[in-house]
């Protein structure tokens, strides 16, 4: 069973000695009352990647999470009468920063975190939220292994089977099919290649992996290996600024002449980096801005871009981030048990239409898209091919 924790108020300034403890202080539940069981304020810790690789991602987030608390408090920045606050972390992408900054924001009271862009940065702050007892709802990291790591652990974006199993849908019948899956050999990659395993390989399909050093900078050699292997389908899972050199290797050795390849489409920034090779892939997507018709969308993108940022492949974990959280304060009045109970089975209506947190291992239920390139004024621009739905591409249940 679960300790029940009580939201501190109010700003503390921690000390490098709080900055280094690793549990959580009680609070007392009658400090900021404005009626019985009420909270005056309510404090949340968003870590997520400002600076360091994945920093364009973490932008996205934070600008969506914004127009998100805006969009679910009416403008007000509260709910029932509890403000809430907001601080802001920059985990610069390593698993050491993100836990001493989310260390700190425990230390000082706060038990609702959320973000990450990084699925390695994930797992060690998921492992926090376990060990403190607090909520964490994870943000575009996509590492199958969140789903379902712990009872506090909730997601606000997609995972990466949900990434497979729509990869899926472009294919008819894969049994006995040799897939090779070409990806960075880092957590993200990892789940991946345990995904395309657990999927395709669960529908007859022969899964091997070609997998990269996250720090390398030259992509010929790993070119050159998936088309020795000389597989019948190319699974690329790639994340971060390498993208652009990744493919420019994978259509000077003629990968996409040879072998149909199947990947995520990532944020505007790489829809020109795909070169002569763009009109040749066959595209799962997250998000982009013209996929979902509906008046949250329609709310996210123009509360995004009326701030001056622009929506992109992330901005849908951000706002549904928002929306949960406030949702959890308002059920749960900084009980955690009570704010994990109002998360579990929570339906509600994201920037891609409606969303399901699956009660058993709190893995989100969400439609995903076929997209292609199309060439339009001189560069590459996404158009919608079709909707998945949520059920042809919901995660097995974790155990």
């Amino acid at each position: 069973m679960r300790v029940t924790k009580k939201l501190l108020l109010g700003s503390v300034v921690v000390t490098a000695a709080l900055a280094l403890a690793a549990c959580a202080p009680s609070g007392d539940p009658d400090n900021g009352s404005t009626e019985p069981g009420g909270l005056s304020e309510v404090t949340v810790g968003i870590v997520t990647s400002e600076s360091g690789p994945l920093a364009g991602y973490g932008k996205q987030y934070l600008d969506a999470f914004k127009a998100g608390l805006d969009y679910a408090t009416d403008g007000t920045g509260e709910i029932d009468g509890t403000t809430i606050n907001v601080e802001y972390r920059d985990d610069a992408g390593d698993p050491d920063k993100a836990v001493t900054a989310v260390k700190e924001l425990i230390g000082s009271g706060v038990n609702i975190i959320a973000g990450t862009a990084s699925s390695g940065v994930a797992l060690a702050v998921a492992e926090q939220a376990e060990q403190n007892k607090v909520l964490y709802i994870s943000g575009p990291a996509a590492a199958d292994a969140i789903t379902g790591i712990n009872g506090y652990t909730f997601r606000s974006g997609r995972q990466s089977a949900q990434d497979v199993a729509t990869a899926g849908t472009f294919l008819d019948d894969i049994e006995g099919k040799t897939v090779t899956v070409f990806a960075q050999d880092n957590a993200f990659g990892q789940g991946n290649v345990a995904a395309v395993q657990a999927i395709l390989g669960g529908q007859g399909a022969t899964v091997n992996s070609v997998l990269v050093a996250e720090d390398a900078t030259e992509f010929t050699p790993f070119a050159q290996q998936v088309l020795a292997g000389a597989p019948d389908l190319v699974f690329v899972a790639w994340a971060g600024a390498t993208s652009g050199a990744m493919w420019q290797a994978m259509s000077q050795q003629g990968v996409m002449d040879e072998i149909p390849v199947v990947t995520g489409l990532g944020d505007s920034a790489t829809f020109g980096a795909y070169g002569e090779a763009s009109e040749k892939i066959s595209f799962l997507n997250h998000y982009f801005a013209e996929a979902p018709d509906n008046d949250v969308n329609t709310a996210m993108v123009e509360a995004i871009e009326e701030a001056g940022g622009t929506p992109d492949l992330f901005s849908p974990d951000g706002f549904n981030a928002a929306i949960m959280i406030v949702h959890a304060i308002e059920s749960g009045q900084g009980d955690v048990d009570a704010m994990v109970a109002a998360l579990e089975g929570f339906e509600f209506e994201g920037p891609k239409g409606s969303m399901t947190v699956r009660a058993s291992d709190h893995a989100l239920i969400q439609e995903m898209y076929q997209v292609k390139l199309v060439a339009k004024d001189g560069t590459f621009v996404p158009e919608l091919v079709d909707t998945v739905s949520a059920d042809d591409v919901a995660p097995a249940e974790a155990e």
